[in-house]
Parts: C-alpha cells; sequence; structure tokens
C-alpha cells in the first residue's frame, strides 16, 4: 500500500506545471492537509521529497501525504491570495493558522433617499457605502459620537421618498424636537443640505479632518461677516470638536497619507502580528493577530501571510506599507518600504509596541490557566538566553558586602523555579581574607558553599550568579575548580553599571534586552542577595560599634550591652544608674558585673559594711 502511495507521488510530481500557483496536499482518507503556494509549483512540491528534513512535524507531513491537487494562478500574487483564501476555508492542520474568529462591524451608509448612518457586522451589496471593518468597536463608537455631535442626521427608518415628503405622510418624532434631526420628512430639510452634510460625515469617517475644518472654518468666517454671530459660534464649536479628536488621533506626521504598517514579534512557535492602518497622520484602524507556526514557517511567510489577510479584510488600497524587513512579494502599485529613521520609524516602533502588548496579554491568559506554564516559560527563556544546558530550575546567587575592608561578609540567595527559597538563604563572615579584596571574598565563599554541598552529598544548583564583572567571575571559576564542579555547573556575572551578563573565558559581555524575563529574574537574584547581605552587614558593624566599654567587660556579651543601651540610650547613664535599675533589665547577675565595673569603690565599700 505504501509503496503504491509513494508511485502515485512520482507520477504525480512528473506531471505538475512548471507555472505559480497554489498545491494541496491531502492524505489517504482524502482529508486536506496542507495547502502552499509557489513560483513553481513542481520545482516547490518536488522539494518535499526529495529534501531530507530536520523538522519532525515536516517529516510527518510528507509521510502522510497520499494525493496531490493544484491550482495553476497568472501571477505569484494571485496565488498568495488564493492560498490565504483557501487556508481560511479548509483550516488545513499543517498551515500556520490566524488565531482570530472575529466578524468585524462596519459603517454603512445606506443607499436610499437621506441616508442613514449606521453600525452593522453583515455587508450587503445594495449599493450602499461600507467603511471599515473596524478592529476596535470603541473607535467606530467614537466617530458615531463625533458625528452625532457635529451633524444633524436621522435616525429613523422611514421611506423619504419626495412623494411621500410631498403627500405629508409623515409627522416629526422627539429627534426634530431635541434639535437632533432637521425634519426632512416634512421637507423643512432639503436633499442637498443633507447630501453636502453626508460629505462631511465620509471624509471624517474616511480620515480626512483636515479638509472639513478648513470648509467649516470658511463657513464660520461668512457668518461672522454676515454678524450671524450665534450660528458662527455653534460652527466654532464644531471645529473645536474636530480639532479635539484630531489631537487625539495623530500619532506622528498629519503629511503621512493612507498607509498600512505591519510589525512582528514572535513567542515560541507563535507570532503577532499588528496592523495599523493611517490616513493623514491619523490611526483609523487598528488590530492585532495571532499566528500559530505549523512547520517552521520562516519571519517572511508569516509576514506575507497576514500582511494579505489584513488588506483583504479591512479592504485596504493605500499605496505605502511600513514593514520591519522587505517580503518577497511585490503588490501592483503598492510601494513597500522599511523605515529607518524619523516619524515613518517611529510609526513602526508603535505597531511593534502593540504586538508586543498584545503578546504579553496573550501569556498572561495562559498563565492563568496554568500557573506551571509561566514558570516553565521563563525557565525555557532562561535556558535558551543563557546558553544553558538545562532550565535553571535551582539558582544561586552570591554577594560581597564591606566597607573599608571592615566587617567584610557575604551572602547567598537560592530561587527554585523562579522563587526566592529563604530557608536556604545564607550568611557568611569572611574568614581568610584580610583587608578590601572582593575577589579573594567571593572565590572563598563560592568554595564554602559547593564543598560543603558536595561533603552532605546536596543537590547542586543548575545556575550560580556572582555579583560582579569578570573579576569576580573569575574568582567563582577558580573556586569551582579548586573543588572539581567547573563545567558541570553553569556560573555567571551581573555587573551593575549596564546589567552586563559575563560568561566564563568570553570577554565580550552578552547585552539582554531590558524588558526580558531573563534579565527580570538575574536582577531580583542580584537584588535579593545585595539586600540579603547588607542587612547582616549592618547588624555585625552595629555589634562593632558597640564594642565599648559594655563589651568590653568580662561576662557582658552583645546582647546584654543591647538591652542596656536600649533602655537608658547611653553608657553614661548606665554608670550614673543604681544596681536595682540595672537589675531590672539584666537580671541581678548581669546587674552585679555591669554595677562593679562602673562602681569599684562603691561595691568595695558595701562589702567592707557587710
Amino acid at each position: 500500500m505504501e509503496q503504491t502511495t509513494d508511485q502515485n507521488i512520482k507520477q504525480a510530481i512528473v506531471t505538475l506545471p512548471n507555472k505559480p500557483g497554489v498545491y494541496q496536499y491531502y492524505d489517504i482518507d482524502n482529508r486536506i492537509l496542507y495547502v502552499g503556494k509557489a513560483k513553481n509549483i513542481k520545482k516547490r512540491v518536488s522539494s518535499y521529497f526529495t529534501k531530507s528534513h530536520q523538522h519532525g512535524k515536516l517529516r510527518v507531513l510528507v509521510k502522510k501525504i497520499a494525493d496531490i491537487k493544484f491550482i495553476v494562478t497568472e501571477s505569484e500574487l494571485d496565488a498568495l491570495l488564493l492560498e490565504n483564501n483557501l487556508i481560511k476555508k479548509y483550516q488545513p492542520r499543517y498551515n500556520i493558522q490566524l488565531k482570530d474568529d472575529k466578524t468585524f462591524p462596519w459603517l454603512c451608509i445606506k443607499n436610499e433617499p437621506f441616508p442613514r448612518i449606521f453600525s452593522t457586522r453583515n455587508v450587503i451589496r445594495d449599493g450602499s457605502e461600507y467603511f471599515g471593518p473596524y478592529a476596535s468597536v470603541r473607535m467606530m463608537k467614537t466617530i458615531m459620537e463625533i458625528v452625532k455631535q457635529l451633524y444633524q442626521i436621522r435616525t429613523c427608518s422611514l421611506n423619504l421618498s419626495q412623494a411621500n415628503i410631498k403627500k405629508g405622510k409623515y409627522k416629526v418624532c422627539l429627534e426634530y424636537h431635541l434639535g437632533n434631526c432637521k425634519g426632512p420628512c416634512i421637507g423643512e430639510q432639503t436633499e442637498e443640505d443633507y447630501d453636502e452634510t453626508i460629505r462631511h460625515i465620509k471624509s471624517i469617517i474616511k480620515g480626512n479632518i483636515n479638509s472639513v475644518i478648513v470648509e467649516l472654518t470658511d463657513v464660520m468666517n461668512v457668518f461672522a461677516e454676515e454678524f450671524e454671530f450665534e450660528k458662527a459660534q455653534l460652527v466654532k464649536e464644531k471645529i473645536e470638536i474636530l480639532e479635539k479628536y484630531r489631537s487625539k488621533s495623530t500619532i506622528v506626521n498629519p503629511n503621512i497619507h493612507n498607509v498600512d504598517v505591519v510589525s512582528m514579534v514572535n513567542s515560541d512557535n507563535h507570532s503577532y502580528i499588528n496592523y495599523l492602518k493611517v490616513i493623514n497622520g491619523s490611526i483609523i484602524q487598528a488590530h492585532t493577530v495571532e499566528i500559530k507556526k505549523k512547520l517552521e514557517e520562516t519571519d517572511v511567510e508569516v509576514l506575507t501571510f497576514a500582511l494579505l489577510d489584513f488588506r483583504q479584510r479591512f479592504d485596504s488600497e493605500s499605496k505605502e506599507i511600513f514593514l520591519p524587513f522587505e517580503l518577497d512579494i511585490e503588490l501592483p502599485g503598492v510601494k513597500m518600504l522599511v523605515p529607518k529613521r524619523g516619524d515613518k520609524k517611529h510609526l513602526l516602533e508603535l505597531s511593534e509596541r502593540n504586538a508586543k502588548h498584545a503578546k504579553i496579554e496573550r501569556q498572561k491568559q495562559k498563565d492563568l490557566i496554568d500557573p506551571n506554564r509561566h514558570k516553565n516559560r521563563i525557565l525555557a527563556t532562561m535556558q535558551k538566553d543563557l546558553h544553558l544546558t538545562k532550565p535553571p530550575v535551582h539558582i544561586e546567587c552570591f554577594d560581597n558586602s564591606n566597607i573599608q575592608g571592615d566587617y567584610p561578609v557575604a551572602a547567598m540567595v537560592q530561587f527554585i523555579d523562579t522563587i526566592p527559597n529563604k530557608k536556604a538563604y545564607r550568611h557568611y563572615n569572611i574568614k581568610t581574607v584580610e583587608g578590601p579584596n572582593d575577589y579573594a571574598s567571593m572565590e572563598e565563599v563560592v568554595s564554602r558553599r559547593y564543598s560543603r554541598l558536595l561533603a552532605e552529598e546536596s543537590s547542586l544548583p543548575q545556575l550560580i550568579i556572582v555579583d560582579g564583572g569578570k573579576g569576580q567571575l573569575s574568582s567563582g571559576v577558580k573556586a569551582l575548580k579548586s573543588i572539581g564542579l567547573y563545567g558541570k555547573i553553569a556560573i555567571i556575572g551581573i555587573a551593575k553599571r549596564l546589567e552586563e551578563i559575563y560568561f566564563p573565558e568570553d570577554s565580550i559581555p552578552l547585552y539582554l534586552d531590558k524588558t526580558s524575563e531573563s534579565l527580570k529574574v538575574i536582577q531580583r537574584l542580584r537584588d535579593e542577595a545585595h539586600r540579603f547581605g547588607i542587612t547582616h552587614h549592618r547588624k555585625k558593624r552595629e555589634k562593632g560599634t558597640i564594642k565599648s566599654e559594655l563589651t568590653s567587660i568580662e561576662g557582658v556579651g552583645y546582647e546584654t550591652a543591647q538591652k542596656l543601651l536600649r533602655k537608658f540610650k547611653s553608657v553614661k547613664k548606665i554608670k550614673e544608674s543604681s544596681m536595682e535599675d540595672i537589675a531590672s533589665v539584666v537580671g541581678k547577675s548581669k546587674a552585679q558585673i555591669v554595677f562593679t565595673y562602673f562602681n569599684p569603690k562603691k561595691d568595695q565599700s558595701k562589702r567592707s559594711e557587710e
């Protein structure tokens, strides 16, 4: 059976045309597996069966192919469009998929006398004009609100033919009495005047706000010259509303006219593609889709697929497209540009920020459903970013603290599954190093820590982080080599100034993106180690400063000295206190030692009396 299938495939390939078009793969049950487009159908399909494929899914697909069908097209562009439509229609298992099944609303200007304007999700080809579709319902509603504030248009569904109006079939409604309609149903507004209003509304919907403002300004000036100040004021208020709307929607430069902006960001086997429609510097459409990759499609393939879908979906006729990189296609009469600077580059960056935001939001939604997914994703990202052989489930970070060489200490903090494991935190007093020597101190604590873990046969971390640059990292490496662990545990250093990540035996640091989850985890570890170390250092420093007359008394320790100073505030007041007062704080035996030390004569006279 398998040999027969292979023979059929070989025969089918021989008969394929050397023309542009679309090919479709079917399995043995005649279910469609994959739809693809090609400049040359025969060459493209042959490549599936003559190459050795590294990607597992591609190998599985090739094994399942039992039949091949094709459709020849006039051009590669026609093939692209046909491929896009067939994928959406059949949703083959091995094609990239748009994670988006929304039906977007349109604004309709009805083909009728005194046209109504309303939103709809159903496009009826009856001569009416449709604008959209709107990815943002909020944006569409905002435009409708602007239109209602500016113009008096009817909301009724009456048949306002001239014959019906002349017969006097209708009466005005509440909207007329509220001033929201001029009463075309009773002949109080001409069709010419109403159509002029519709023309202005179309300009606003299309984003041509400037032209409407210019016309309204001329009308306002005419009213002012004719001393019709109330009418001039009403027009002025309309201009202010339009100016306010324009100020909120203008992004970069009003001279950027009729442009599509498309950008993408990747995450695992998904891509997030953002689309912006810009007219006169104002965004009138914005939408982001999630695309699931199936066969390791390239960024060019994914972006091409999404771009054509956007232009079809949003009925775009723009003559210019801003892209993050060049594509392999040409659209007739359309210029594709990869901006490098200026306002055009800013628009592309804005689109990319929207794509990143969509990616983050989608990840948050998935993490809420499966909390372990969030942890696993971050660990997988760290493994990739830091070139580790395994996910760093167990991470330990070291930091040194000293002031001019006094009271040198170190701290080690531990994260398990990116979460602090405070039970495992450790403080270290530096024992073998004299003076301020961060490198030697780091070598000592790393050596002490992992020598002990080896002796206790405890689990070792997958990653060690040292706070510092190449010097501290070299010291950590030296310590691991001395105990035979170098190469068995990954170790890196993080320098504070520019947050550089240093690797052993590599002088060039790694700079992670400031928003990188890997960098955020490393920074949290570093900051936690610093906080924990400073706390210990402060306590030790306080102990050192209390080594005054109190701790020099034989039999009086740090805790006793602390209690006395908290109560009496100073050594002077302790000297002046009675035996009973001191005993009330530290007990009779300790009080006797302290009192005798500060009052030797009183104690001797007391004994002689006895």
